[in-house]
């Protein structure tokens, strides 16, 4: 990689390299119409349930962060929500159905992003190193990791945390040293992803979706030292990097 200069590119996984929120959607779509027919005598909507069960799930999210737990029960706490509205009976059975369905997004095999192994195989030849930061918990993220063999380009250097925040990623940069200003953070959310980069004022490659789950968008603070790249497809990461490891230090406007 003569006259370039050597990159630590930190990966989001989910909605990154692998598929995940398009396996959710369709739950939730299974879930709304579920809820629509046990309803009908009501009235009840299907975006009406949809803004309630997101109200839940975020607010959620926030405290437990990812724990898979989570998603299940924000579909029965919406459930439950609507019997109450409508003095409707509600039944175990029911929410026996929901907590199933609600937990069978995690069984949906991986898939992995158009490119995904091309542009990290470009990486690695290119000399760069590669970290894998993810949120979830362990044995299902793990599983994805496995699946994808994706040990095979980030090693050990693999971090799973229930919660993603600005606090986990400078964990990360201080377990292993990493200087800022060739340190990327690549991912989909800008509240999990990019805002926690940019406030560790390292640089960051938003890879933005057409359908984001409304948890990951946020406004973001401009007072960062790194520098921010928007792309809508991941092979698009390769040549930011190689133009940005190019320029010398001192012509850098950052």
């Amino acid at each position: 990689m003569l006259g370039t200069e050597h990159q630590h590119l930190i990966f989001d996984l989910d909605d990154t390299l692998v598929y995940c929120n398009r396996y959710f959607d369709q739950i939730l779509d299974e879930y709304i119409d579920r809820m629509i027919r046990w309803f009908a005598p009501y009235g009840l909507e299907a975006q009406q349930v949809r803004e309630k069960q997101l109200e839940i799930d975020i607010a959620g999210v926030h405290v437990v962060g990812f724990a898979s737990h989570h998603f299940p029960e924000s579909l029965i706490a919406t459930y439950r929500y609507f019997n109450k509205a409508y003095n409707r009976i509600g039944s175990d059975a029911e929410e026996a159905q929901l907590m199933k369905l609600g937990l069978s997004v995690y069984d949906h095999e991986v898939e992995a992003y158009p490119g995904m192994v091309d542009t990290l195989e470009q990486l690695r030849s290119d000399g760069h190193s590669l970290y894998l930061y993810t949120g979830g918990e362990d044995q299902i993220q793990q599983r994805k990791i496995d699946q994808m063999k994706l040990s095979t380009y980030f090693g050990s250097d693999i971090f799973i945390r229930q919660h993603k925040n600005v606090q986990a990623l400078e964990g990360i940069l201080l377990q292993k040293s990493l200087p800022r200003s060739t340190t990327w953070m690549i991912g989909n959310s800008l509240r999990t992803d990019i805002a926690p980069a940019l406030n560790a004022d390292i640089n960051a490659i938003y890879l933005k979706q057409e359908n984001e789950w409304a948890y990951n968008m946020i406004d973001l603070d401009s007072n960062s030292k790194g520098t921010l790249h928007t792309i809508l497809k991941l092979p698009e990461v390769p040549e930011i990097i190689t133009n940005f490891a190019q320029i010398s230090p001192q012509k850098r406007t950052l």
